[in-house]
């Protein structure tokens, strides 16, 4: 199984496309004028493209000094050509699959014969680049001890500015048949040095070490940084050109990879092969890895409210369940308590049902609610209440089981909550009037259920509170996820973006029930919030916000502060609170508690906003 390194399952459905071929028509083809009397090169192997000219054919005898090897996961080494030819398009590197554990060594000198290949990570239809190989391998050794090619250094002066080519519309959109221009764009530049011995100095983390083993830095400390350390991806065009994984070679057994945060440094040089995968792009496999010196970052807590104050939050608690241990309840009460200053209102996205991931039919979330209040309780936070909606089994996407839904949370002491009623899975809520003003037939109830944009996706949940003799409608959300779209560093330019046309549906509806409310009462408070998986320059939110409806807050924030997820390395916007043009007046906060550090209790950051109805 060829996998950068061991995740399960998640690729064992790949191994039929361990060797995809012919990437480009007549690719194969394209090499017949290429085999002459000189013996075949890395460089000749790479050529000037994504593709390999050699691309199918069979190698004989290329010579090369093992630059890293690799016992597990895709198991195979990296050969480079210490003699290198004159063009910067050409890498001197590639990796030989094995398959089975490397009998070679670092600084042995090779000759390999095997087939040339084009592997993709995560399959063909995964949109992701190629990675060119040597397979079914003879290896010659002829000699050992060798010095290895000198590293390639990494830095802002070398990473070009401009993220990557646009893709050619005859292919597609692909950009693998463009002859690259390393010393134009981060990606060229990259795939430039594809196998080939790198290093990087002291960088700054902006990607927190995960459970995989992985972290990623910039080698551009200046490049959209973020207030608390990290990259901020402020545009489809802010790609952020200087961001790098980073794995090791040795095995976790052997040497315990570093527990880094964001705004952390990994000091000295890390030194490896460059590789690409499925899970980030390029990535440099560290031999010689450098040292992380923590920084000072600490979990945010937000201001508390003022007594006039309505402070209405919204948070994913990440498929929480009564299975999961005690221990993460109690770290999400008191972030509730201390991070989040016991908000009024809590949207959770992500509520379990009482058995979690036990695909038996049970719907209810009564048991996971009322262990989390009772943790939140004891942490020193109020007595909340709980109102939720209980969805159709496995008609919300998530875990298979889980019946992930939102709840409100609300503190009895502070707001109350106004019972219509209350809806069902399958039944719309729809917006009245009650004494002259708007008003919710169910609440708690669900919007626009039937919706095909709703289809194995959480359906919104809106209800109705009210704060010092205001009503304040509060609909908590979770739009359907990022699945299926294709990374920053697919080879089409720019990449695809499938999962947007069905969050674009959701909020054309949530917008549209917001402008039924406001057509009842122009000066309605209303707030739309939750998980929206989707940026606040995107279309999602260009929707929801449509005919001035709806105004995305975190825009309040300046944008070295927008943010409420990392991923691979940059940070972004998800959760999102949204307001109605009555809440003029307001304090907006993500509370950076999760996002930016190895130990999370959730991925997401929670966020708050506070005002006076």
């Amino acid at each position: 199984m060829r996998s950068s390194h061991p995740r399960s399952a998640a690729v064992a459905a790949l191994v039929a496309t361990a060797l995809a071929t012919g990437l480009l028509a007549g690719s194969a083809d394209a090499a017949e004028g290429a085999v002459s009397a000189d013996p075949i090169r890395i460089h000749d192997i790479q050529g000037t493209t994504r593709i390999s000219p050699l691309n199918g054919k069979q190698v004989t005898d290329v010579e090369g000094i093992v630059t890293g090897v690799r016992t597990y996961g895709s198991r195979g080494f990296w050969i480079q050509d210490p003699d290198a030819d004159d063009n910067d398009a050409t890498s001197e590197g590639v990796f030989v699959f094995t398959n089975a554990v490397p009998t070679v060594a670092v600084g042995d000198a090779v000759k390999v014969s095997g087939t040339v290949g084009e592997y993709i990570p995560g399959g063909l239809t995964s949109g992701n680049q190629s990675v060119t190989q040597i397979s079914k391998p003879t290896v010659t050794a002829v000699s050992s001890g060798n010095a290895l090619p000198e590293a390639t250094a990494i830095n802002e002066y070398t990473v070009p500015a401009e993220y990557a080519p646009a893709g050619d519309p005859a292919a597609g959109g692909s950009i693998n048949g463009l002859t690259l221009e390393p010393s134009r764009y981060a990606l060229d530049h990259y795939e430039s040095l594809e196998g080939m011995n790198v290093k990087i100095g002291t960088s700054r983390v902006v990607g927190a070490t995960d459970p995989y083993s992985e972290l990623w830095v910039t080698v551009k400390g200046w490049e959209n940084t973020a207030k608390r350390g990290g990259t901020i991806y402020g545009s489809y065009e802010s790609q952020n050109t200087g961001r790098l994984q980073i794995q090791q070679l040795a095995p976790l057994a052997q040497q315990p990879f570093p527990v880094a945060n964001v705004g952390d440094r990994l000091t000295g040089t890390t030194e490896g092969p460059l590789d690409f995968n499925q899970f980030g792009g390029y990535t440099l496999v560290a031999r010689t890895l450098g040292t992380v010196k923590a920084g000072t970052l600490a979990p945010e807590k937000t201001k508390p409210q003022a007594e006039q104050e309505l402070a209405v939050a919204t948070y994913n608690v990440e498929n929480l369940d009564p299975t999961d241990p005690q221990d993460k309840f109690d770290a999400l009460a008191k972030a509730v308590v201390e991070n989040l200053a016991s908000p009024d209102v809590l949207a959770l996205e992500e509520i379990q049902d009482d058995n979690g991931a036990k695909n038996d039919g049970t719907v209810s979330a009564e048991q996971t609610l009322a262990k989390f209040t009772a943790a939140i309780s004891a942490a020193g936070g109020p007595a909340y209440q709980w109102r939720t909606v209980n969805p159709e089994d496995k008609k919300d996407g998530g875990e298979p089981g889980g019946n992930i839904r939102q709840v409100f949370l609300f503190n009895p002491a502070r707001v109350s909550f106004t019972e219509r009623a209350p809806g069902d899975a399958v039944t719309a809520t729809g917006v009245t009037k009650v004494n002259g003003k708007a008003a919710l037939t169910h609440s708690p109830g669900r919007v626009d259920p039937a919706n095909p944009a709703w289809a194995d996706s959480r359906k919104p949940l809106a209800g109705e509170f009210v704060f010092r003799g205001k009503t304040v409608f509060v609909i908590a959300n979770h739009f359907g996820s990022k699945g299926g779209d294709e990374g920053l560093t697919s080879h089409h330019q720019p990449p695809v973006r499938s999962s947007e046309a069905k969050r674009l549906q959701q909020a054309q509806a949530v917008n549209g029930f917001v402008k039924q409310i406001l057509a009842e009462d122009k000066n309605a408070n209303v707030l739309v919030l939750g998980d929206i998986n989707d940026f606040e320059f995107s279309a999602t939110t260009d929707a929801l916000a449509d005919g001035g409806a709806l105004y995305p807050a975190i825009k309040s924030l300046p944008k070295a502060e927008r943010y409420s997820y990392v991923y691979q390395g940059n940070a972004q916007v998800l959760d999102q609170i949204l307001t109605s043009p009555a809440i003029k007046k307001f304090t907006y906060d993500s509370v950076h508690i999760n996002a930016e550090f190895a130990a999370q209790n959730s991925d997401h950051d929670p966020q708050v906003l506070r005002f006076r109805p």
